[in-house]
Order: structure tokens, then sequence, then C-alpha cells
């Protein structure tokens, strides 16, 4: 027992570093929070893998979701091939990987769920909701509702992205008192959504990713294909139950190893008492 939770301490730091360098990588303005500056240089061309808000004053790259919403449908761009495309292949190679170990905002949610409350499961039939938005607001709605030079409102970003209303509006606001005058009715229902959002994180684990994020949905269907995997030898599996009590996304890897709700954090195959779990592009990947 000493054994796998040292194994499984050692894991968890060695994603934690990765987490941090990602999020560092993606936010290195950091300078700009004091001013409430967005940064608009060519590192903006490129998406963050994982959602980070474009308005951030830290951030140095783009959020996929808002840039794939902002060109959606415009006679210039049509359907933003580019991001589309650099988001299929991460998740052809990673699958949801990518919100284990390189999304900002995952981040965040892991350390707001370590502040001591009651925790909870969430029923699955809320994990679907993220889907619905995936739909409407990244793909429907973007497309059919645009302003008058014909580009498509970031209609996700704009009405529900708890991510960029805590990461670009709220330090915007801090910093240009004279936004705060203009406050609307469409600011309250965001506000609104990040009090529930940041809520849901502490009592639920990861719950933006488990109900909201409409990028963990794309990764998430691509985990079916992905080269980055769970491989699990069922046959010696002893039904322990150990993975799926680990697991932050509550799936039973045995049952789901290709499930969409799975962020590859590789914990359950650190504490599988029989070693039939791997995590990663073969088969005999480290449990460690």
């Amino acid at each position: 027992m000493k054994i796998k939770e040292d194994n499984l301490f050692r894991k968890n730091i060695r994603r934690k570093i990765i987490q941090l360098a990602a999020f560092g990588f993606t936010n290195s303005h950091v300078g700009n929070i004091a001013t409430g500056r967005i940064y608009k240089g060519d590192w903006k061309n490129f998406c963050s893998p994982g959602i980070n808000c474009y308005s951030c004053p830290a951030a140095g790259l783009s959020c996929p979701i808002g840039a794939m919403q902002a060109v959606e449908n415009t006679p210039r761009f049509g359907i933003s091939f580019y991001v589309l495309g650099f988001i299929l292949a991460l998740g052809v190679i990673f699958g949801r990987a990518i919100c284990g170990y390189a999304c900002p905002f995952g981040l965040i949610q892991e350390l707001l769920h370590k502040i001591p409350s009651p925790k909870k499961h969430l029923p699955k039939p809320f994990t679907y909701i993220k889907f619905l938005l995936l739909i409407v607001f990244v793909f429907l709605l973007p497309a059919l509702l645009n302003d008058s030079y014909g580009i498509g409102s970031p209609t996700f970003c704009k009405y529900i992205c708890p991510a960029g209303t805590l990461e670009g509006g709220l330090p915007i606001l801090l910093t240009h008192p004279e936004l705060r005058k203009k406050l609307g009715g469409i600011f309250s229902i965001k506000a609104a959504i990040l009090l529930i959002t940041l809520t849901g994180c502490i009592i639920c684990c990861r719950f933006f990713c488990k109900v909201m994020c409409p990028l963990g949905a794309i990764y998430g269907l691509l985990n079916k294909i992905s080269f980055y995997r769970v491989h699990v030898e069922k046959e010696k599996c002893v039904s322990c139950g150990a993975c799926h009590d680990i697991c932050p996304m509550d799936v039973n890897p045995v049952r789901q190893p290709e499930s969409a709700e799975c962020i590859r954090c590789g914990k359950c195959a650190v504490v599988c008492p029989k070693h039939v779990i791997c995590v990663g592009f073969t088969g005999n990947s480290s449990p460690s």
C-alpha cells in the first residue's frame, strides 16, 4: 500500500509539473495583469491546446473555441479549417489527455477542488450538456448570428464561458474602472455562471470539464481513435474497483477504457493491484 501511495504521489507531481509548465507557456505575459493590457502580438495567431481566454491579460495564445467561432461561416473564411484541424490533430494523437495535462483551466479546477468541502459525484446525464453546448453555441449560433461585417458571433465565449469571465473579464474590470459603468445583463448572467462553475468545481472534481467544456467534448469523442489511450487486460482484472474509485472523472476504465470523459491522467494504472491497466501510446506503457 505504501508503495502505491508513493507511486501515486510521484505521478501526481509529474502531472502537476506538466500542467504548470503548460499554464506558464500559455499565460506568459503575467506583467499585463497589473495594467489590464491584452497581448495582441504574433503568437496570438496560434491557439492554446486547452481552454484559455484570448482576453486574459496574461494570455500569449488564442483560445481554440473562441477562434473557431469568430471566423465560422464568414464570407472570407468559412469554417476555420486551421483551428478545427489543429483541434482534431491534437485529439487524434492525444485524445482527452490534453485536458488532463495541458489545459490551464483544468489546472484551476483541480486546485479549486482541493478546498475543503463536501465532495459529490455528478449524475451521468449532466455530462451530456457539454455536447449540446458544442452543437448549439459553438457551431450553430455562430454560423447563424453574423455581425455587419459578416463575422460569426462567438456565442459560447460571449454568453457562457466561465473561463473567459474569470481569466479575462474580471482582471480587465479591475484595471479599467470606466468599463464597470457599462456592465449589463449579459455580464450578470456570465457572473452567475462563473459562480455556479466555481462552486461546482469545489464540490465536484472538474465540474466544468464534465458539464460545460465544448473543447473537452471534441477531444472526448476522439478518445476512441486517439493514439494515446488506456489499455486494459480485462482477462486479468479482479474487479476490485480501485481504478473506478480513484478516477477524477468518475470513469470505470475496465468497462469504458475509451470513455469520452477519460482525461488520461493515469491514476487508475497506478492503483491497479494487478497492473492490468496502462496509459500511453502502446500497451506496454509503465503504469507508474
